[in-house]
């Protein structure tokens, strides 16, 4: 058994009929979430004939995406175009888990604690963060918040965990 790698560096493992391999893939995705959009509104009225309902805009919308995505997946096809960039999952991971942090913290910790912390999380999706920076602006949106929510919109926010507010 060797170590070298089965694909090589430049190549593609997509067939040599698809001269832009990012605009392929990228059409199909756009085609397969239209497909879902399309068969996740079957079951809404509307959109039969001149029959207007809750299934007329999802249903129109979708129609327009496959068209959208079949057009890039054919530009893809006749034309030269990028090959397929590397997906970094750094960045999308630790967003999702500062919402979902968020999400969980916000009632029993407050408004100050989930907002603190979902920025603390979401800076550690870069290679490049500067954490003294990243603490003082996410002191200030913090702060900024905490201010904007409960006294200028009047939004019934608790600021501090609930077990300090007793």
């Amino acid at each position: 058994m060797s170590n070298k790698p089965v694909q090589e560096e430049g190549k593609s493992i997509l067939p040599t009929w698809i001269k832009g391999p990012q605009d392929f893939i990228g059409g199909l995705a756009l085609v397969a979430l239209a497909l879902f959009a399309l068969w996740a509104s079957r079951d809404l009225q509307g959109m039969h004939g001149f029959s207007f309902g809750a299934g007329t805009a999802p249903r129109m919308f979708s129609v327009l995406l496959l068209g959208l995505g079949a057009a890039i997946a054919a530009v893809g096809v006749l034309s030269e175009g990028a090959h397929l960039a590397k997906y970094h999952w750094r960045g999308p991971l630790f967003v999702t888990l500062a919402i979902l942090s968020f999400a969980l913290t916000i009632r029993p910790m407050g408004m100050i604690f989930a907002a603190m912390t979902s920025f603390l999380i979401a800076a550690c999706g870069s290679a490049e963060t500067r954490w003294t920076e990243t603490v003082i602006v996410g002191a200030c949106l913090t702060a900024f918040c905490s201010l904007l929510f409960p006294y200028a919109l009047g939004l019934p926010l608790q600021l501090l965990p609930t077990f300090l507010i007793r």
